[in-house]
């Protein structure tokens, strides 16, 4: 909803103000300076953006809607963890394999939707575990692995606010192409009524705000928060990440979870008493794992 109100009020303000000055909202309607503006930069997206960067984009821009990670997310991942790493405290790490082998079925995760739709997230915390299970890596060289693992993810999804970002910088110089032409378009025009010549240059000068208005506007707002819930996303595993090493060093799971915990940032951290009483309340739920199992 955020995101609608800052285009409402963008758009409001903008709108307002040149309403307040004497202006005419009509003569800002301009289809020909949209087509060339838009279309230039649609078509600078597609020869400088691969396809798979493309649909990544439209894919995040469509979860920009959305609530993104609350405390909740953070707390029902804290929950599951404690779980999983009591379960492999009881009966040995081997017992995890099953559960990842079909996480949809796992009595621990699936009972955590919310974790379970990040298929990296489940991808990440799998492979992690199963590298425990083979042995023959310390905790050093464990963590350096899981470091790499997200970098290169994270590196990736940053691809479409990069893009989009680049392409927002250009939209002021597309914008004066489109207010170039207006000119080119006057010029035919000189010999005419002041009239004419006066809508002429007010359509060119309309190209040149469109640009400006379009870039710093609505492409890098979007960008940064594109990017913004990339880092989000990057949060989520370094929580799981954080608890997978405090586990691997033989901490018992109470523990490893506080160190996933203090990776947080404070606005969505569970404070240590909701997470004991989750842990507390895990415990129960955490019996029917071993069952599984066996």
């Amino acid at each position: 909803m955020l995101v609608i109100a800052g285009v409402l009020v963008v758009l409001g303000s903008v709108a307002g103000g040149y309403l307040m000055a004497g202006g005419h909202l009509l003569l800002l309607l301009q289809p020909a300076e949209f087509v060339i503006i838009g279309g230039a930069a649609f078509g600078s997206l597609l020869i400088s953006t691969p396809p798979k960067v493309l649909m990544k984009m439209l894919k995040q821009t469509q979860g920009i809607f959305s609530a993104g990670l609350t405390k909740g997310d953070y707390a029902d991942l804290l929950a599951m963890l404690y779980q999983l790493f009591r379960l492999a405290q009881q009966t040995g790490v081997m017992v995890l394999e099953s559960h990842f082998e079909n996480p949809d079925q796992s009595a621990v995760m699936s009972k955590y939707p919310t974790f379970l739709k990040r298929h990296h997230s489940v991808a990440f915390l799998a492979d992690s575990i199963k590298v425990i299970i083979v042995g023959g890596m310390s905790a050093h060289d464990l963590d350096a692995l899981m470091d790499e693992d997200l970098q290169v993810h994270h590196e990736d999804e940053r691809g479409p606010a990069a893009t989009l970002n680049k392409v927002s910088d250009a939209l002021p110089g597309l914008g004066i192409v489109a207010a170039v032409l207006g000119i080119v378009i006057t010029m035919q025009a000189i010999d005419g009524p002041p009239a004419e010549i006066g809508h002429h240059v007010g359509a060119a000068l309309v190209g040149t705000f469109l640009g400006i208005l379009m870039s710093y506007g609505f492409g890098q707002p979007l960008a940064g928060n594109l990017e913004q819930r990339v880092q989000d996303d990057a949060r989520y595993e370094q929580c799981i990440k954080a608890g997978v090493i405090a586990t691997f060093k033989g901490l018992p799971p109470a523990i490893a979870v506080e160190f996933a915990r203090r990776v947080l940032p404070h606005e969505v951290r569970p404070s240590f008493e909701e997470t004991e009483k989750l842990c507390r309340a895990s415990r129960s739920e955490g019996q029917a794992a071993p069952a599984e199992a066996a």
